[in-house]
Order: C-alpha cells, then sequence, then structure tokens
C-alpha cells in the first residue's frame, strides 16, 4: 500500500519571501513564513514601529444576497443582521453541540453582502457548516484562492499606508476608519479591500488584493516603510504578539471540544435570537466543572508551554494552552484552561515545566494594551 501525502499550500507571495530568506513552517495546510531574522527583532517592530505580514492563508467566503443577513444569523453564534455597513463583528461558527468549529471576522460590505475571514486550517470546516445551513436566496462563494492578504500592524501603521505609492481613493480615509471598520481604494488601478483590524494588539490595517496585485502591493508598503522600521514578520512575531495581547487562536484556547463561555466568548452568543447553530447544543451543555481560560504570568525566564500541567498543590488542575517569554513584558506570559475553582485572579498555581514547579500567578487578560 502506498502512502500518500499532500503538500502544503504556498503563498501567492511564496517566493517573495524565498528571496527575503524566510524560513517556513506548515502552518494550517500552508507553508508560511515563520521568521525572517529574528522572532524577537520582528515582535519589537510591531509594537515600536510596524511590522508586514503576509496572511494570505486565511479562508475568505462571500455571502450576498436577499437572505444573507438572515442567513449568518442562523449560521454564526452572534447578530450579523444588525451589523452597519462599513463595520466589521468578531463571531463563531459552532458545531451542533455548541463546540467551537472556527473563529471569524465578518464584515458588512452592503445591506445584501458579507465578507467571512476564517481560519485557513478551518476552511473546508466553515464550507461544510455553511452549506448544512438552509441558504434560502443567499449565495455563497468561497473566494481564498483568487485573493491574497497582507497585515500592517504596528503604531506606524497609518502613516506607512497613508504614504504608500499605487493606494488611492480609500474611502473613509486611513485616519477616519475606526477599529472593526473597512474602506475599498485601488492599487495601481485594482481593487483593495481595506480593514482596521489586526491580531496583534497593536493598531493595524489587513489589505485584501487580488493574487497579482499582491507582490507589487507588498514591495510598494515595505517602500513607504522604510522610513519608519517597518520588517517583514513571520508567524513566530505574530504568535508571541497574539498572546501578550490574549488574543486565542483555534487549536489551543478554541476547539470543538470548547463552549464559548469557557474561552471567555460567551457575549459572542446571542442566546436570544430564535434560531441559529449550536444553540440547542450549547443549552444542553453541562459546564459546571468545565474548565476555563485565564491567564497565568510567572517570574524568571522559564515558560510553560502549551500542553504543560497546571497545579494546585499537587492537584492537576489544568493545562496550558499557550505560553511563552513575553518580548516585551519581560516574563513569562501563558493562557491555560483551569478548573473554575482555580480561576479566580490573584490566585497562585504552578505550572510543570519539564519537572519543574514554576510559580504563576491568574491574571486577566490580557497581558498587553496598547496605547491610545
Amino acid at each position: 500500500m502506498t502512502e500518500t501525502t499532500t503538500e502544503p499550500r504556498r503563498s501567492p507571495l511564496h517566493e517573495l519571501h524565498e528571496r527575503l530568506g524566510a524560513s517556513f513552517t506548515d502552518f494550517g495546510g500552508w507553508l508560511m513564513p515563520v521568521r525572517y531574522t529574528s522572532d524577537l527583532a520582528e515582535h519589537h517592530a510591531v509594537r515600536g514601529s510596524a511590522g508586514l505580514f503576509d496572511i494570505s492563508h486565511m479562508a475568505e467566503f462571500r455571502i450576498e444576497g436577499a437572505a444573507a443577513a438572515d442567513f449568518l444569523d442562523r449560521a454564526l453564534a452572534g447578530r450579523l443582521s444588525t451589523m452597519k455597513v462599513g463595520k466589521a463583528k468578531y463571531s463563531l461558527v459552532l458545531a451542533d453541540d455548541g463546540g467551537i468549529v472556527d473563529d471569524v471576522i465578518v464584515y458588512r460590505i452592503t445591506e445584501d453582502e458579507f465578507l467571512v475571514i476564517s481560519n485557513a486550517g478551518n476552511r473546508a470546516e466553515v464550507a461544510a457548516a455553511f452549506a448544512a445551513v438552509e441558504a434560502g436566496d443567499a449565495r455563497i462563494e468561497d473566494i481564498t484562492d483568487r485573493m491574497s492578504l497582507i497585515a500592517v500592524q504596528g503604531p506606524a501603521a497609518r502613516g506607512i499606508l497613508e504614504a504608500t505609492a499605487g493606494i488611492e481613493d480609500v474611502d473613509p480615509a486611513f485616519a477616519d476608519m475606526t477599529y472593526y471598520s473597512w474602506a475599498l481604494g485601488s492599487f495601481q488601478g485594482r481593487s483593495l479591500f481595506v480593514a482596521r483590524t489586526g491580531y496583534t494588539g497593536e493598531d493595524g490595517f489587513e489589505l485584501m488584493v487580488p493574487n497579482e496585485t499582491a507582490e507589487g502591493l507588498w514591495h510598494a508598503v515595505s517602500e513607504a516603510g522604510a522610513a519608519h522600521g517597518l520588517v517583514p514578520a513571520g508567524l513566530a512575531a505574530r504568535d508571541t504578539l497574539r498572546l501578550e495581547a490574549g488574543m486565542p487562536l483555534y487549536g489551543h484556547e478554541l476547539s470543538r471540544d470548547i463552549a464559548p463561555a469557557q474561552a471567555g466568548l460567551g457575549r459572542v452568543v446571542a442566546l436570544d435570537k430564535e434560531e441559529f447553530v449550536g444553540k440547542d447544543g450549547l443549552a444542553a451543555r453541562d459546564l459546571d466543572g468545565a474548565p476555563v481560560l485565564v491567564g497565568l504570568a510567572a517570574e524568571g525566564r522559564r515558560a510553560g508551554r502549551a500542553g504543560y500541567a497546571v497545579l494546585s498543590g499537587d492537584e492537576t488542575v489544568g493545562e496550558i494552552t499557550s505560553g511563552a517569554l513575553s518580548p516585551t513584558l519581560g516574563h513569562p506570559v501563558a493562557m491555560a484552561l483551569v478548573h473554575p475553582s482555580a480561576s479566580a485572579e490573584g490566585t497562585v498555581l504552578t505550572i510543570d515545566v519539564r519537572g519543574t514547579r514554576i510559580p504563576a500567578t491568574v491574571t486577566a487578560l490580557p497581558f498587553y494594551r496598547r496605547q491610545k
């Protein structure tokens, strides 16, 4: 019997990343840059100036038609029909039993058109979840294969994009966009979608363009950002940035085994909606004693990593979902799922770091907040 393997997909910018000297990793079925020079340098650049990320591995779905808003109200946990045109909203795709299939961002383009961006590794699962919901007069189109996404994140992001040659007619202007809003514009005469969203805890923008425009946009943004200290940044920096900002990562803090309330996302679910996938499953779940997501802060240099046990005395009360030595704060931070009895802020627990008990204190998330 011959064993078959599936080669990871490559971003439309893959050859550009090779020329920049990137190291790569398989992430969500895609071969993506993990770093270009130094994890720390890329992390600090985003906190201090700006970083440029290729996020073309994310999946994009266009939902349109007179029933588009109603469809999304039934397919997602949140209430999307009340969104204003020009805004974005974080939401969840749930399984019938209330577990999390994926977390997504939804953008309302017009009264009858929405854009949904999901995680790369869950593209097929989200497509299947959408297909299982009665669409009525709504059309679902997966546009992932023809679109590229890049993100400019950091305090200098707006100034860099305002100075980028070839970007024109952005409406509303970069300066007038609020957090979780979007605008349309053009780059070298082709369509440009701009969202003031991100996954780093900093101000920033995510730009979607047709694949054939992506490399030109990357070069133009890089040229405009050179004077600001902009650097290309990979998944390693993206991971420590989002951890400091307390942002969950699917497969770590979120999964089919976790209900939204356990991950601190109960507010995302519109339980008063008459119907949505997962509503009955959530009602049937007994969450008494179910683990909940907390932040943990420690001293020293040794950090808990995903899968490490969390203890109260000699009793195991949970497990690390993500952890690292925080480049910004200078001490170890982690997110963990722990028993509710161990979840109160200020509770001192220990992390089993390869046989050594490291004290860690339950801390409110996020660990880091940017200066407004």
